[in-house]
C-alpha cells in the first residue's frame, strides 16, 4: 500500500510540473503573439509615414513649379502657406513647451 501511495504522490508531483510547464508555454505563446501584433502596428505606421512623406514631397514640388512659373497668385499662395505653417509651429511650440 505504501508503494502505491508513493507512486501516486510522484504522479501528482509530475502532473504539477507538467501543468506549470504548459502554463509557461502558454505565456510564451501569448508574448509572441503580442510581439507580432506590435510589429504589424509599427509596419503600418511606417507605411503611413512613408505615404505622407511622398505626398508632402509631391506637394512641395508642385508648389515650387507654381512659384517658378512667375504667377503672382501662386507666389502669394506659397508665401501664405509658409506664414501659416510658421505661425502654427510657433503656436504648437509654445503650447507644448511654454
Amino acid at each position: 500500500m505504501s508503494e502505491a501511495y508513493e507512486r501516486e504522490r510522484q504522479n501528482n508531483s509530475r502532473l504539477d510540473e507538467l501543468a506549470s510547464k504548459v502554463s509557461a508555454l502558454r505565456g510564451v505563446t501569448v508574448d509572441i503573439y503580442d510581439n507580432a501584433q506590435d510589429h504589424r502596428l509599427i509596419d503600418s505606421s511606417n507605411e503611413a509615414f512613408s505615404s505622407f512623406s511622398n505626398s508632402l514631397k509631391g506637394s512641395a514640388t508642385r508648389l515650387g513649379r507654381m512659384a517658378q512659373s512667375g504667377n503672382k497668385v501662386a507666389i502669394l499662395k506659397l508665401a501664405g502657406i509658409i506664414v501659416v505653417v510658421v505661425v502654427l509651429l510657433w503656436w504648437i511650440w509654445h503650447l507644448v513647451f511654454g
